[in-house]
């Protein structure tokens, strides 16, 4: 291998996370002994997290700061941040350090071995989720569950943004997603239709002790539904997957434009009224 090539490629999305994400920054440095790099992702130059990771980065050389240009939210940073990774194993984990940096290098190896996906896992055995909101932990808990049962996808835990992929995998199938943290389970169910292998790890989710939840349960439950769905089926290959991802955005484009020439013509109508 390369040695100027990193062995993973460590993803952070981040917004206004501020002086906040250094203690993050510091246990990630201290725990992950493969050849890295950290890709810190934000939406835009005036996020709070740009001139600390830029500071950060006089210390560390192996972190770089990136501002998403796909689109405002999650998703897009993600996205954003995996097309960039120079590393042929991109592991995705939080700015608010609710996941365990000592985890990335086994996520990782797992990914080495051969497995398209590797989730770190609240729902296994030696596995646990401490705090956070109760009926996002019932959803998430259920999903994972029921997929795994069901969907036979690999792990408990399909919903876990915390996660290793193959950046191989993850360019040829594409991510659809546009909206929040659906990702982790939207390559969970991807993989699945391909038949590759996912594979899990016990985990430790703690709920984060400053600052505050960018995760909105009520706004994305569609999107996560929409990838619930998709992990039953029979096998695709990469080319019908992105295929269908193609006519579903075209679809999602297109009813969009009808609502925004419906909405067009309602408030027309309502201004005609108002000046009769």
């Amino acid at each position: 291998m390369n040695p100027e090539v990193p062995r993973v490629s460590v993803v952070v999305p981040a917004y206004n996370e501020g002086e906040q994400i250094v203690p993050v920054l510091d246990r990630l440095f201290e725990s992950v002994r493969l050849q890295c790099e950290v890709l810190v992702v934000v939406d835009d130059e005036a996020d709070t997290t740009v001139p600390v990771v830029t500071q950060y980065s006089h210390k560390e050389p192996r972190i770089r700061c990136l501002v998403n240009t796909y689109g405002r939210g999650p998703a897009n940073a993600i996205r954003f941040g995996i097309a960039a990774a120079a590393a042929p194993v991109a592991v995705v984990t939080m700015a608010d350090g609710c996941d365990d940096p000592r985890q990335i290098d086994d996520l990782a190896r797992l990914v080495d071995r051969g497995v398209a996906v590797a989730a770190a896992s609240r729902y296994m055995p030696g596995g646990q989720q401490v705090g956070g909101p109760v009926l996002k932990g019932f959803l998430s808990r259920t999903a994972g569950r029921s997929l795994r049962l069901l969907a036979h996808t690999g792990t408990r835990d399909a919903t876990n943004s915390f996660k290793a992929y193959s950046t191989g995998f993850v360019r040829q199938v594409g991510i659809d997603s546009r909206d929040g943290f659906e990702i982790g389970i939207e390559l969970t169910a991807k993989a699945k239709r391909m038949g590759l292998p996912v594979a899990e790890i016990p985990t430790i989710w703690l709920d984060r002790q400053a600052g505050m939840s960018n995760f909105r349960v009520a706004k994305w439950i569609p999107s996560y539904l929409r990838w619930y769905r998709f992990a039953f089926g029979p096998k695709l290959t990469a080319e019908q997957i992105r295929a269908r991802g193609e006519a579903g955005r075209k679809t999602k484009a297109g009813t969009e434009s009808e609502a925004g020439r419906e909405s067009d013509a309602g408030r027309e109508s309502e201004a005609g009224r108002e000046t009769q």
